[in-house]
């Protein structure tokens, strides 16, 4: 019995995810198409499939060898591409389809805490979903807003930045997104604690 609760536990965790996962990546593909690139939607990523934003290694394979490996899972999403060279507004239009995905989940987890607290759900299952509900996106909206590459954040902070940390982005970028992934992998040991707390924070708001 317990195995078959944690099994759905995991099957709607898992459902939550490419869900938020999904709307995450549609809404940079939107945005993008909104500002002139029309690359992502062209290769049908303006779409709520979630099996259009899954990347067999980045989704499937990496977090499965991180918890094999006895370490903390961090997963991605196959990348939007898009076409700098169309999107209007130069770098503070790349910052705003960078930042549509997190604002995206901020949003999910705000509509969700909107009907949670609206309808005065007593502690069940119900509201359990809920609260699993929000807390992913408050999560992945917080861990996406970092300003590190290739994450969502870095975006707004590319933008905003003199152009001797531009560079350094830029080199980051270069290495190649499974070395950056390590990287970010790596700083989450002192960023961890400011992460968690910045959610609690959100959630805390949301949740009452």
């Amino acid at each position: 019995m317990q195995n078959a609760v944690s099994l759905s536990g995991l099957a709607v965790f898992a459902l939550f995810l490419f869900i938020s996962i999904s709307l995450h990546e549609t809404m940079h593909a939107y945005i993008a198409y909104k500002l002139g690139d029309d690359l992502a939607h062209s290769r049908g990523r303006i779409s709520l499939n979630p099996l259009r934003h899954i990347d067999p290694m980045l989704t499937i394979a990496l977090p499965v060898f991180m918890i094999l490996m006895g370490l903390p899972p961090i997963l991605a999403a196959k990348p939007v591409p898009i076409n700098v060279n169309r999107v209007s507004g130069d770098e503070m239009g790349l910052a705003a389809i960078g930042i549509a995905g997190p604002l995206t989940n901020l949003l999910l987890a705000t509509i969700a805490s909107i009907v949670l607290n609206g309808l005065s759900l007593n502690p069940g299952s119900i509201r359990d979903l809920f609260t699993l509900f929000i807390e992913l996106n408050v999560r992945l909206f917080v861990f996406n807003m970092l300003p590190i590459p290739p994450l969502d954040g870095s975006r707004l902070l590319y933008a905003l930045a003199p152009r001797s940390l531009q560079v350094l982005m830029e080199k980051m970028e270069q290495m190649g997104i499974f070395i950056s992934i390590m990287i970010i992998f790596l700083l989450l040991s002192v960023l961890g604690p400011i992460l968690i707390n910045a959610g609690d924070f959100i959630l805390n708001i949301l949740i009452r």
